[in-house]
């Protein structure tokens, strides 16, 4: 009989945070989106735990939906997308070096990948982020930049080179209120990227620029 009632006190224990997180969803939910749609979110929620997928994105789309009195099927369908999105975005950053990656660096992944990026490019994102670099910090800047309407690949040159070249943290923060001043004055946002990027390549070249044989274009004979 101890053994039996030890099994359900140790059954009891793994089912409590589940049934937490369910009672947390459902909560959420209550009175801002149809029951079905509740029932869906939540079933979408539990194997979003399941996989260590942070369940709040998906909650979150589905309190917009229904704000915005989108229909039932397509709130369900908007926040298997966002579930879509969460699970490339954990795959790439393990492929990125992080093994066992937290959910604020899903949500910053699973965002840059909704603005365009792909799973490579989440990848390469991350394993350039070594300290003092935060591998959330530099997805959301780079999703933000691809948002603005800078091509991915050339977000992922111009955050390669401002953590190469950059002096602080605050540099690659700092990236996307700067392409939007320049953009704000006429540029691009492919030409404001551009623009940054050589400037920060500037200030990282050594002073006077790369040392060579002087003459080599030009030979003279003797």
């Amino acid at each position: 009989m101890s053994r039996r009632f030890g099994l359900l006190l140790s059954a009891a224990a793994v089912c409590a945070p589940q049934l937490t997180a369910q009672q947390d969803v459902t909560a959420r939910l209550v009175g801002r989106v149809p029951p079905a749609v509740a029932v869906a979110v939540r079933a979408l929620a539990d194997s979003a735990a399941a996989r260590g997928l942070p369940a709040d994105p998906l909650v979150d789309k589905a309190i917009e939906g229904g704000a915005k009195g989108v229909s039932p099927e397509r709130v369900v369908a908007a926040v298997r997308l966002v579930l879509g999105e969460l699970d490339a975005a954990a795959a790439a950053i393990r492929i990125g070096r992080v093994a066992i990656p937290d959910g604020e660096t899903i949500e910053a992944g699973a965002f840059a990948i909704a603005t365009g990026m792909t799973g490579p490019q989440i990848s390469q994102l991350v394993q350039l982020s070594a300290t003092p670099y935060r591998p959330a910090a530099t997805l959301r800047v780079a999703g933000t930049l691809t948002a603005l309407g800078v091509p991915a690949q050339q977000t992922v040159d111009l955050v390669r080179q401002t953590i190469r070249n950059g002096r602080a943290g605050a540099d690659l923060l700092a990236l996307p209120g700067r392409v939007q001043s320049q953009v704000a004055r006429g540029a691009s946002p492919a030409q404001a990227a551009a623009g940054l990027a050589r400037a920060t390549a500037a200030r990282g070249a050594p002073p006077g620029g790369p040392k060579g044989n002087k003459g080599q274009g030009n030979p003279r004979r003797p």
